[in-house]
């Protein structure tokens, strides 16, 4: 197993792939994603998010070797709109979680956070007596304000964001287009966040949810990317929309160059240094042995020693 100091660095790989209908196994000296009697190889050491859709089906051993090479998967529903489960990231320190946390229970330091990723969105300063009850409803008028814009630069009629999760296909075409984007997106931010550390949980301005943070920042860039892309398939109006929302998705995070942009900018946002001075054991991590230290009642968390049981 290489180590994460080996690995490209999240900055430098794809953002995802989407795989359904098939078996994702080891193949010769990586992965290959089998249908039928074809054989795609997967550049597993390049990739952020592996999404596996329905009729997938995965190798212990393929698990093992995303996991290796510190790629999430996630499996998701029908064009990857549905987040059903997602792997652990790739970092085995817990020192940014540990500042998330402390950020997100300071109700002023919470605030701030907020402030920070309103001004990044927006690129407006505001008093920072404005409460968080206030920023939500300033976001969603600008929000709708681009909704607005997409729709009359792209010739696509907006009656509002309106879609049913029990019937994908209840939705309009820009509501589906937006879905899709938006998941795209979520799987990016939701890698980004647990490959350096962070809780998807602990967010600032969305709260109560598991992915509370992939949604924060999400919606840095959503008037950027997702909404233009989303305008964009709507107005062609193609068969396969939301295959063609992926591509178009993929396309822009590539021209964005999202990738690299994510965790510098998650720094940012948090007002904090992204370089923590992790060490090379945080990075590979080390098995950790329960038996250690208890029988005082006390526990130490030493890693435990090679060729030990």
């Amino acid at each position: 197993m290489r180590t994460l100091y080996e690995l490209p660095r999240f900055r430098d790989r794809w953002s995802y792939l989407y795989l359904e209908m098939g078996r994702l196994d080891v193949d010769a000296d990586g992965l290959g994603f089998h249908q039928g009697n074809c054989v795609v190889p997967v550049p597993i050491d390049q990739l952020g998010v592996v999404m596996l859709g329905p009729g997938s089906t995965v190798t212990h051993a393929a698990i093992k070797s995303l996991s290796q090479n510190n790629c999430l998967v996630a499996w998701t529903g029908q064009d990857g709109i549905r987040l059903y489960a997602a792997s652990i990231g790739g970092t085995y320190s817990a020192r940014r979680l540990i500042r998330q946390a402390r950020l997100v229970s300071d109700e002023e330091k919470r605030l701030e956070v907020a402030w920070r990723m309103y001004r990044f969105r927006f690129n407006e300063t505001i008093p920072p007596v404005v409460s968080l009850e206030s920023i939500r409803g300033m976001e969603g008028i600008r929000v709708r304000r681009a909704y607005a814009k997409a729709s009359q630069e792209y010739g696509v009629e907006w009656n509002g964001r309106h879609y049913d999760q029990k019937d994908w296909n209840k939705g309009d075409p820009i509501n589906r287009a937006l879905s899709a984007a938006n998941a795209c997106l979520y799987g990016i931010c939701h890698a980004a966040i647990l490959s350096a550390g962070y809780s998807s949980a602990l967010g600032f301005v969305h709260t109560g949810k598991m992915l509370s943070f992939v949604y924060d920042i999400a919606d840095l860039y959503k008037t950027e990317l997702t909404i233009p892309v989303a305008f964009k398939i709507a107005a062609a109006n193609p068969e396969d929309l939301e295959r063609q929302v992926r591509m178009e998705c993929r396309e822009a995070f590539y021209k964005y160059k999202l990738l690299e942009r994510l965790l510098p900018d998650i720094a940012e946002v948090l007002g904090v240094s992204d370089d923590i001075g992790e060490g090379p054991d945080e990075f590979e991590g080390r098995i950790v042995t329960l038996a250690v230290g208890t029988e005082d009642g006390s526990f130490s968390w030493e890693p435990e020693r090679q060729g030990e049981g």
